[in-house]
């Protein structure tokens, strides 16, 4: 193969909790480390959103040709996600969209499909993005060892990051498994379904596209696993041949098992460390095993903006006990606020909504949000621009809401004014912070989010964060 990873991104939700708040919540025993916790307002398709977003940090996305959504636990079971990234995304109209789901291993076999439209000249250039906020059962194993995380690599024809083999094995072993049905994930033999199931399909895979390439496993800098537990990876490790030095962190003590997007993240935090002339082993896992050979033949981009693993992993907040934790999780079935929400709206509205676009007057200049007829400034009516705004901002203004939708609440929701960088105003609410720590001057970035269930339908929109440094 000619085609290779151009750029690549990761996101890790702000919030923490410690498996050990979550054994004693149950009296049971605890793993050690902690977990990663998507926000009540997160969800696969806004942590794959935001990894796409840290990908294309420096790249135009007009150079984007097709947008692929990989995730076990998709938003919609009949709608596609890979539209609504392409427009979070800012895509062209033209772009190709395609979701991967129903494995673990959705992120390779998008990632097999991107290199062969690539390949092939279908595509010049192909996002992969991949999210997962996969339901553990309480009071189990499961509900300690997953963890939520997104992650995303830019798949071109000329990249430095070049893909020199390939190599899959399939493998019926049941389980784990969810049916749409289930709520959780099932699981039947923990030690069949690693031993017979991820060690040895992994292994196999490992050794075969070594064997492909010509190389031993010595030649290799790194190696990205999916990992279902530590001790499943360092088998697959032995037996492959592979030294445990060579493994890189598979986050299962910092992240947890994020599902179809876990073996990009782990990719991810290798080529934020990786240089020139490194090859580096990929390999997945999900009813059988994929891996792939990455050379570095030249020096990765890492442009100024593009937060690191590294950087997500220390920035976090530690939830305060398993009920907050239980509270974004809505194990108590708590039934949503009920929102008005119309389709044609959100349909007519797409570009203010989902493109983060507002308009430049062009007889003034002014920067408006949302799109206007008149322009407030200068009074010309219909003379404006379609402009992309600004990520980020200054509060101009802000309240702390005690009343939403119709409900009071004791924790307040901030709302804030905030002066875009480039112009525009816009007002919106404040996620990922402690109220009390909204100031007038706050430098904020806007992030995606799930709002609500208005009208039985996802209301995606436009959130405001302190910035993650």
């Amino acid at each position: 193969m000619k085609a290779g990873i151009l750029s690549y991104g990761a996101y890790i939700p702000f919030y923490r909790i410690s498996r050990a708040e979550m054994g004693k919540a149950w009296g049971i025993p605890s793993l050690p480390g902690e977990r990663a916790v998507a926000n009540r307002d997160e969800d696969s398709l806004t942590m794959a959103i935001e990894a796409g977003l840290e990908a294309l940090v420096g790249i135009d996305p007009a150079s984007v040709d097709a947008v692929f959504f990989c995730s076990t636990t998709p938003p919609y079971a009949e709608k596609q996600c890979a539209s609504i990234a392409a427009l979070a995304l800012d895509l062209r109209p033209e772009v190709y969209t395609a979701d991967f789901t129903g494995t673990t291993r959705a992120a390779t076999v998008a990632l097999r499909a991107a290199l062969d439209a690539v390949e092939s000249g279908s595509a010049r250039r192909v996002l992969v993005i991949a999210g997962d906020s996969r339901p553990g059962e309480p009071q189990t194993t499961w509900e300690q060892l997953l963890g939520d995380a997104g992650a995303a690599v830019l798949v071109d024809a000329e990249a430095p990051a070049r893909v020199s083999g390939w190599a899959s094995m399939v493998s019926e072993v049941v389980g784990p498994w969810r049916r749409p049905q289930d709520r959780y994930v099932r699981s039947f033999e923990p030690k069949l379904e690693t031993e017979y199931g991820y060690v040895r399909a992994t292994a196999q895979a490992c050794r075969a596209v070594l064997e492909k390439c010509g190389l031993e496993p010595s030649q290799l800098s790194r190696a990205a696993l999916y990992s279902p537990d530590l001790r499943s990876v360092a088998d697959v490790a032995r037996q492959a041949g592979l030294d445990r030095s060579q493994l890189q962190d598979p986050l299962l003590m910092t992240v947890g098992n994020a599902g179809a997007a876990h073996a990009l993240l782990v990719l991810a935090a290798a080529l934020d460390q990786a240089q020139e002339g490194q090859r580096l082993l990929l390999a997945n896992y999900g009813d059988g095993a994929d891996a792939l050979v990455l050379e570095l033949e030249g020096p990765l981009p890492r442009p100024q903006g593009r937060r690191s693993v590294a950087q997500y992993l220390a920035s976090k907040r530690d939830l305060p006990g398993y009920g907050a934790f239980a509270a974004m999780r809505n194990l108590a079935d708590r039934p949503e606020p009920r929102v008005h929400s119309s389709p044609v709206t959100y349909w007519r509205d797409v570009a203010v909504e989902l493109r983060w676009h507002g308009a430049r007057c062009l007889a003034c200049g002014v920067v408006q949000y949302p799109i206007p007829r008149v322009c407030r400034e200068c009074n010309a009516r219909d003379n404006f621009q379609e402009v992309k705004l600004s990520r980020r901002g200054t509060v101009f203004t802000y309240t702390l809401d005690h009343l939403y939708a119709n409900e009071y609440l004791d924790t307040p929701i901030p709302r804030a004014v905030i002066d875009l960088e480039g112009g525009g105003r816009v007002f919106l609410e404040v996620t990922d912070c402690d109220p009390q720590e909204v100031r007038w001057g706050m430098t904020l970035e806007t992030t995606f989010r799930r709002l609500h269930e208005g009208a039985e339908f996802h209301n995606y929109y436009w959130r405001a964060r302190p910035v993650r440094e």
